[in-house]
């Protein structure tokens, strides 16, 4: 699948690792204090606000109804869109876990895609995705439902690519429009993402997820090495005290065709 840059952001070349390029690093007590000062005024202003939001973003014209993630004031959505502009979908299967607002499968569907699948567990975020899909012209190509990750999906559905911006940060969500922010302890809520999406992929497939160098990415790399991808790093956005790190992953291959844990469960069950 070949990308084309088109970002400002600095060029990244990709690198293939088991789990993932880099380790977490520890947060010294200024960067904690200023992540939940962060937290606290983005919760109280943004995400827990009761109005509907008419927002451009991405060069789509979109509405973000209350408790959905806000592309605007949170740039990784923007930063995502604008990697899928550079990259030829067309014919593609696509599905977008945690689609919030829909920006990401309202990209994909622009830059080719046959058909998107729009996911969230936020059924306001599936019925923005929903809407902002209509309004943008590219309803015929984007439908949205309402599910937790793809476990409810019918069965022998596969996709070509699937795309994740998942919460970046572990701790209990205080409420639904917290969902965006926090996944639970120890990413409790998105940590069978990576086993999902093998399982829906096509031998050829992709899954382009997006992480924050605030993020557990020792834990995200094992869940990574765990479902049996290989990560490669495309792309890297970096802002005040963030970076916004976007991975593609691809299924790893064995020469048995049997991944090693799977092997050595079927091994004991012979026993």
């Amino acid at each position: 699948m070949k990308q084309v840059s088109r970002s400002k952001a600095i060029d990244v070349p990709a690198i293939p690792a088991g789990g993932l390029d880099r380790r977490g690093r520890p947060h010294g007590l200024l960067r904690r204090f200023l992540r939940a000062f962060i937290h606290f005024y983005s919760y109280h202003v943004i995400l827990n606000r009761r109005s509907i939001r008419t927002i451009r973003a991405a060069r789509f014209r979109l509405r973000v109804r209350p408790t959905v993630f806000h592309p605007r004031f949170f740039l990784s959505s923007e930063y995502f869109a604008e990697f899928l502009d550079g990259l030829d979908l067309s014919g593609k299967s696509v599905a977008d876990i945690g689609t919030g607002s829909g920006i990401l499968s309202l990209a994909a569907a622009r830059a080719g895609a046959a058909d998107v699948l729009a996911l969230d567990i936020n059924p306001n975020a599936a019925l923005s995705a929903l809407e902002n899909a209509h309004a943008n012209g590219l309803g015929d190509r984007v439908t949205a439902a309402c599910m937790n990750l793809l476990a409810a999906l019918p069965p022998r559905q596969l996709f070509d690519v699937i795309l994740s911006s998942p919460p970046k940060h572990a701790g209990e969500p205080r409420d639904l429009a917290d969902r965006g922010w926090h996944a639970g302890p120890q990413y409790r809520d998105v940590a069978a993402l990576f086993e999902q999406a093998r399982e829906r992929l096509k031998s050829d497939g992709c899954l382009y997820v997006m992480l924050s160098s605030d993020s557990d990415l020792d834990l995200f790399g094992r869940l990574i090495d765990e479902a049996g991808f290989q990560a490669c790093l495309v792309y890297e956005r970096s802002f005040y005290i963030e970076s916004m790190i976007l991975y593609e992953l691809r299924k790893r291959t064995w020469p048995d065709g049997v991944p090693p844990q799977l092997a050595a469960t079927s091994f004991q069950v012979r026993l």
